[in-house]
């Protein structure tokens, strides 16, 4: 049985995979695994003058739903909170927006969803 150290890993490495497939689509990487409080920022990346805070989501298969069905509204107060204190954190004003990168197999054989600008902080 798998424990909560493979699962970091694996969502680690999927992390990983998902930075680079974004990087392939012209965004930069400026940040993984920023905690912040009351959550965690998978990705802050570039696209060109706007931040963009990623939040991955992975599943093995849609069996138990898709990836995108789990960013609920807790999910997405807390990420938007976490990003705020980035901003705070770093000293940055600038654009932003949310975006959610749905991952779903296992590699090598992984299929991505991206929703630029998924939701808004209000």
């Amino acid at each position: 049985m798998a424990g909560p150290s493979d699962a970091r890993a694996r969502g680690a490495r999927i992390e990983r995979l998902a930075a680079d497939w974004l990087t392939d689509r012209g965004l930069v990487l400026e940040a993984a695994n920023q905690h912040a409080k009351g959550g965690e920022l998978d990705l802050v990346m570039r696209d060109g003058g706007t931040l963009v805070f990623v939040e991955v989501r992975h599943r093995a298969d849609s069996r138990h739903g898709h990836p995108l069905e789990t960013v609920t509204a807790a999910k997405r107060r807390r990420l938007i909170r976490a990003a705020r204190f980035y901003l705070q954190r770093n000293g940055l004003s600038c654009a932003c927006r949310f975006d959610v990168l749905a991952v779903t197999g296992t590699p090598p054989h992984l299929e991505f969803q991206w929703v630029p600008g998924a939701f808004e902080a209000f």
